[in-house]
């Protein structure tokens, strides 16, 4: 046997393999997931009147799914309607969501931009040393969380999950592309901290892909399943990627290191 499927293939991208056991996320035994209501499992049902209802159903979640397929400690700390403001001004305080984790999958940004057309600012926003500096933008309040979690956990590693295009329009689509940019500029802030460019390599969210995978505008069952296994397979593609990064997972938070280990950031 040799390593082939253990190891990145010349020219293979994220998503191009979709394994049911997402492969090596299972390093990760404790994971928290701050997240809007893509990450709380949020569906919409209609009343009598036509209205339309959203129910946050946190059992049908990609995160609660990446639990039972890793069987690893997935926590949920996210809601229908969330924002990157929000969490950090008093949604994480009043629920008791600051908890030291292994790692962090961060998936923001939809409502802030889209829905509450928050000023996304840019990477220039966030100042790691000083993370109560940043301006009220989308990507200030982005860092300021960024730099809570590695205050909690300095060697956690930290996933922030880009948005997805979805045909709408072409300005709705170029500024998912811009925010998953900036991401890529926001991760290079921090130690161990990376990007899953879903504009790029996720499915586009369009008409044809809702038909199936909808119910409304938010998934449905089957949507939140693969929704799961892309966040999943993505994950295991940058450990794949970078596996000196990786090898010192199950020392996180625990005070040790192995001195022939040396990672892109350093010791």
């Amino acid at each position: 046997m040799n390593m082939k499927g253990f190891i990145v293939a010349e020219g293979e991208k994220p998503l191009d393999e979709i394994k049911p056991d997402c492969g090596f996320l299972s390093i990760f035994h404790e994971v928290g997931v701050i997240g809007d209501s893509l990450s709380s499992g949020e569906f919409e049902s209609t009343d009598q009147g036509g209205k339309v209802v959203y129910h946050d159903m946190y059992e049908y979640s990609w995160p609660s799914i990446l639990g039972r397929i890793t069987g690893a400690d997935w926590q949920n700390y996210s809601r229908g309607g969330m924002t990157a403001k929000e969490f950090m001004t008093g949604w994480a305080d009043a629920h008791g969501y600051w908890k030291r984790r292994q790692a962090y999958v961060i998936e923001l940004g939809n409502n802030d931009v889209f829905v509450f057309h928050q000023e996304p600012g840019s990477a220039l926003d966030i100042d790691p040393s000083n993370p109560e500096r940043n301006p009220d933008t989308f990507f200030g309040w982005l860092g300021r969380i960024i730099s809570k979690c590695k205050s909690l956990e300095p060697d956690s590693r930290i996933f922030l999950v880009g948005l997805m295009k979805d045909g709408t329009s072409p300005e709705k689509d170029a500024l998912a592309v811009y925010m998953t940019e900036e991401l890529k500029k926001a991760a290079s802030k921090f130690s161990h901290t990376y990007v899953l460019d879903m504009a790029t390599h996720g499915i586009l969210y369009d008409g044809e892909a809702r038909e199936k995978f909808a119910m409304g505008y938010h998934p449905n069952a089957m949507g939140y399943y693969a929704y799961a296994l892309m966040v999943g397979n993505y994950i295991d593609y940058i450990v794949r990627s970078d596996f000196e990064s990786f090898k010192e997972v199950p020392f996180i938070g625990k005070g040790l290191g192995n001195a022939g280990v040396k990672t892109r950031h350093g010791r």
